[in-house]
């Protein structure tokens, strides 16, 4: 393999990749989680997360699973799941991910194939470091209908439709979330406590949910 090192901080681009190195990568970093990989024909990034970006993901995963535990939605989580496809040569690992809409299509399925199955219907993505590869591009190849991403500061909600993702206000696939409220939140979760703040965000849901 030819390959082109880069180090950026925490993470690594390598030229010139193949698939069967890249889906070997994947098998061998199974038993050492914490980095992610990204491929895209041929290069791969190699990225190892920092402490803020694995407190966020976790805080809007929270947000995701009690949210639908509220509203009796049935979810599937899959975490940083690698999704790829050979026929695309392309690869991710989300930060989090879940099944919402198509939750009883991928249910007890221990081997996915995107080929056939729907992607998953969330996926979450924080961008504390850049990535060198344009992942939202890799998203939407797999057909991946809605990604929100947070870069410490901002938060955008991305719906895909024809010509790629666009921002919107609100959720899709959990409508009683909009791009305001889960911002906030993930602000006032760096002045109290995680148990504190999972109660409140509860609290806040549930009044939501009275008030329709």
């Amino acid at each position: 393999m030819t390959a082109v090192i880069t180090p950026l901080r925490n993470q690594i681009t390598l030229q010139g990749v193949s698939w069967a190195t890249y889906q070997s990568l994947v098998r061998d970093l199974e038993t050492a989680p914490g980095q992610r990989l990204t491929y895209d024909q041929g290069t791969l990034e190699i990225m190892v997360p920092l402490p803020p970006h694995e407190g966020y993901k976790k805080l809007m995963g929270r947000m995701v699973e009690v949210t639908t535990e509220e509203t009796n939605t049935e979810i599937r989580s899959l975490g940083s799941t690698t999704w790829s496809r050979e026929d695309l040569r392309q690869g991710l690992e989300p930060d989090q991910c879940y099944y919402i809409q198509h939750e009883q299509a991928v249910r007890g399925k221990d081997a996915i194939d995107l080929t056939i199955d729907p992607p998953p219907d969330l996926a979450i993505e924080i961008d504390n470091t850049s990535s060198s590869l344009n992942r939202m591009a890799i998203y939407a190849a797999l057909g991946v209908p809605e990604v929100w991403r947070f870069n410490g500061e901002t938060l955008t909600i991305y719906a895909l439709g024809e010509g790629g993702y666009r921002p919107q206000r609100a959720s899709t696939v959990l409508p009683l979330l909009n791009q305001g409220d889960v911002l906030r939140f993930l602000q006032e979760s760096q002045t109290v406590g995680e148990t504190t703040w999972v109660k409140g965000f509860r609290q806040w849901l549930r009044a939501k949910l009275e008030a329709q």
